[in-house]
């Protein structure tokens, strides 16, 4: 079987190793691999979107910027868990150089995206808490379109150049990539060539992205805590903090995994492969899968929407 029988001297192809050293298991690492993207592709996300497509009364920033999120969660599960699954299943692990650039180019691109939607969410949080009065006048779902479209050009201007400094790398006998996507530091790293340019790179994208949004948004809901903590009623005060909490939460569990897979790239050399390796993908992979749940669960208005299409006798 020709697919099968890819060698890493293919000049015109990586190898995709999947898990190095769980092989054995890599049937049954499938199995959360397409829970994760059947839960959060088609029962999460494609309901949120469809419920505040529908519902005219959710037509609103915060709900924008949910159905911005659930794009980019479909977007990264589908660019991850459809070629992992065929190394999984069928052991076709072969990709080519431009299709492992085009795939690492999209990631990079949606990740910093997601960034960028956070930072956007804790603003908008950030206004609805401690300025509720000018809230729709300084943001209207424009203004969101608007915040989103420069998220977007700025994540693109930042991804274009990693799969520029790539290819200008040579790649000798050694193509095997030990992972299940292409990820800018893990192609780097098979190169025969000076990566110095690649490594510095890589840092000045988690010091510039990861960096100054984790500031924008501490420094966003650092304010919203104070301003919440000089609430009198004790009503409005516990509502502040509901909505505020699910927003934290989502943004804990993108960053704190999303620091550790990068710094561990660099610096973790004695964290076994395949636990490194299993955390890139859960960091990936998780956030798609829980965003809709949480947000589902935590915001009052759209749950009942929800459970107005999916709780009928």
């Amino acid at each position: 079987m020709a697919a099968f029988n890819l060698t890493p001297y293919d000049p015109s192809t990586f190898i995709l190793m999947g898990i190095p050293g769980l092989e054995a298991a890599h049937v049954w690492i499938s199995i959360p691999f397409a829970m994760f993207y059947v839960i959060g592709l088609l029962l999460g996300n494609f309901t949120l979107l469809f419920v505040v497509g529908k519902e005219q009364t959710l037509h609103k920033p915060m709900y924008l910027l949910l159905c911005m999120l659930a794009l980019t969660d479909i977007a990264t599960s589908t660019s991850i868990v459809p070629k992992a699954l065929c190394i999984f299943w069928f052991n076709l692990k072969g990709i080519t150089v431009g299709g492992c650039l085009t795939q690492m180019f999209f990631l990079h691109t949606i990740s910093i995206m997601q960034s960028a939607i956070l930072v956007i969410m804790a603003f908008d949080r950030y206004v609805a808490i401690c300025n509720p009065l000018r809230y729709t006048t300084i943001l209207t779902n424009a203004q969101i379109a608007r915040l989103g479209l420069v998220g977007l050009i700025r994540a693109v201007l930042f991804s274009l150049p990693m799969p520029l400094l790539l290819s200008r790398l040579p790649f000798c006998s050694n193509r095997i990539i030990p992972t299940t996507f292409c990820e800018h530091i893990a192609v780097a790293k098979i190169s025969c060539g000076d990566i110095t340019a690649n490594k510095m790179y890589g840092l000045v994208i988690v010091i510039l992205i990861i960096g100054l949004d984790l500031t924008l948004i501490s420094l966003s809901y650092g304010l919203i805590i104070r301003a919440v903590l000089r609430i009198s009623s004790k009503k409005a005060h516990q509502k502040s903090l509901n909505t505020c909490t699910a927003h934290i939460f989502v943004m804990l569990m993108y960053y704190t995994p999303a620091l550790f897979s990068n710094l561990t790239h660099r610096f973790g050399q004695g964290i076994a492969p395949h636990v490194h390796i299993i955390l890139s993908n859960l960091y990936l992979l998780v956030p798609t899968m829980l965003n809709p749940v949480i947000y589902g669960v935590k915001t009052k208005e759209l749950r009942d929407k929800v459970c107005k299409y999916t709780c009928r006798n």
